[in-house]
């Protein structure tokens, strides 16, 4: 019988192992997977090398999980019941035998014999090691013998079938099929350079003394990106001189065409990326402020730190309120700018949070549209005339975006939608915003609309 202190010394050292407990717990507790992956970082149980082997199998199994089920099923059909951790031992080690040339497949079948028999018992090790052995000696079933078109792309690309099909009547097939396969790809880290203290050009060059592989971005004046080192734990990042923050998401400041003397209300605020972006255009000797909501307190304190963290604290004002409750609490026409990144399905998110795609239901886009409307509703009357309303959204299907702002500005004749300043680059424009799709410049996928009131 294995110890208890066996057990815990192989969760603590073993890639596959922790990557397993990670996997069972974002199945479970719909844990989100970038958190706990970072958490298993920091807590330092593992060396760099197994950190990053943990890392590439919990994301890349979270991300292929429809492809490998498809894989897997003609081999486990015959089990009359296959525990949770069981399907995940099975999935994360064929994801392995199949996507990672570098590791070998009998090291990577015996390291999954071993954690079941370890996890479970002797018959599991047993039925584990069968499965396996039988999928390298017969190989997986082709994809290409699914009939249906849109089952067959939500298997080879990994997303349900709903989304797939939504997609497709968005943007078509082909599109459809690259956006789903740069899914699949590992996502880039990039931050923001706060200009208030240094140029782009010598955070660059600090950053490359320091050892950082970085380069410029090709979305965002202010934006960095890096492939190799980790940007939070630098000390530009310590001291305020850039923040972790996605390319789509800097070009929201922009876009609002703020002067140093307004006042802005950001209507959704937390974590405090777009505040502190929004606060180095503002000038507290010219009564610049903007002012941060969000509906929790703990998330008012990230705000609040964020802000001290990129020394902008004199002109950033932080209460926790619900966004909805605006029309109630501030005077008409207070506002020079206000920006509502709308809470929504976080499908724009699927390259670093790749478990999002198993916990939505087309259902939720029955609810979050009603959800957005509101808060716009909500905001409408205390922006001034001729000020502006930008509404962002970190997802890319259409009922989120532009039907949203299509029914507000049927209800709202005083306003008009504006070019979102600042992207001309981006293809996808329409009379209601623009959208950035994940695959085309390897970004998050985001929605960004600017609402000006004419009357």
């Amino acid at each position: 019988m294995v110890s208890a202190s066996r057990k815990k010394k192989t969760a603590k050292n073993n890639p596959r192992f922790a990557a397993l407990e990670l996997l069972v717990k974002v199945s479970e507790q719909q844990s989100y997977s970038n958190l706990l992956v970072d958490q298993v970082i920091r807590e330092g149980d593992l060396t760099p090398q197994d950190a990053r082997l943990m890392t590439e199998i919990v994301y890349g199994t979270l991300s292929r999980q429809l492809t490998l089920d498809y894989f897997l099923a003609p081999f486990v059909k015959k089990a009359k019941k296959l525990d949770n951790w069981v399907r995940q031992l099975l999935r994360l080690t064929l994801y392995q035998m199949v996507y990672l040339d570098r590791v070998p497949d009998h090291g990577s079948v015996n390291e999954a014999v071993e954690i079941a028999k370890i996890k479970g018992n002797a018959g599991i090790g047993k039925f584990v090691n069968g499965v396996l052995r039988t999928i390298q000696r017969q190989g997986v079933p082709a994809i290409e013998n699914i009939e249906n078109p849109i089952e067959r792309l939500s298997i080879e690309v990994s997303l349900p079938v709903w989304l797939v099909d939504k997609l497709c009547e968005q943007i078509g097939e082909k599109e459809t099929r690259e956006l789903g396969l740069s899914l699949l790809e590992p996502s880039s880290v990039s931050a923001r350079v706060n200009a208030r203290e240094l140029k782009r050009e010598e955070v660059l060059e600090q950053l490359k003394t320091a050892g950082y592989d970085v380069q410029t971005s090709e979305v965002s004046p202010f934006g960095i990106v890096g492939s190799k080192g980790f940007l939070a734990g630098s000390e530009m990042f310590r001291s305020g001189q850039l923040t972790i923050q996605d390319e789509s998401s800097m070009l929201v400041a922009p876009s609002m065409q703020i002067e140093p003397q307004h006042q802005v209300l950001d209507a959704c605020a937390a974590p405090g990326g777009k505040t502190t972006h929004i606060a180095q255009y503002l000038d507290a000797k010219q009564g610049g402020q903007v002012t941060a909501l969000d509906i929790h307190a703990h998330k008012v304190k990230l705000i609040d730190q964020n802000a001290k963290r990129m020394n902008v604290t004199d002109v950033v004002k932080t209460k926790k309120m619900d966004a909805r409750e605006v029309k109630t609490v501030f005077s008409d026409a207070s506002f020079d700018r206000i920006l509502v990144d709308a809470p929504c399905s976080g499908l724009g998110l699927l390259r670093r949070k790749p478990d999002i795609r198993y916990h939505k239901r087309p259902e939720d886009f029955e609810r979050l549209p009603s959800i957005q409307l509101e808060i716009l509703e909500s905001v409408s009357q205390k922006v001034k005339e001729w000020g502006i309303i930008t509404y962002s959204t970190c997802t890319i299907l259409s009922e989120e975006n532009e039907e949203v702002v299509r029914l507000f500005l049927e209800r709202n004749p005083n306003f008009k939608a504006i070019p979102v300043e600042g992207t001309d680059f981006v293809n996808d424009h329409s009379d209601y915003g623009v959208t950035l799709y994940p695959h085309h410049f390897n970004t998050d996928g985001f929605f960004i609309s600017c609402l000006q009131r004419i009357s």
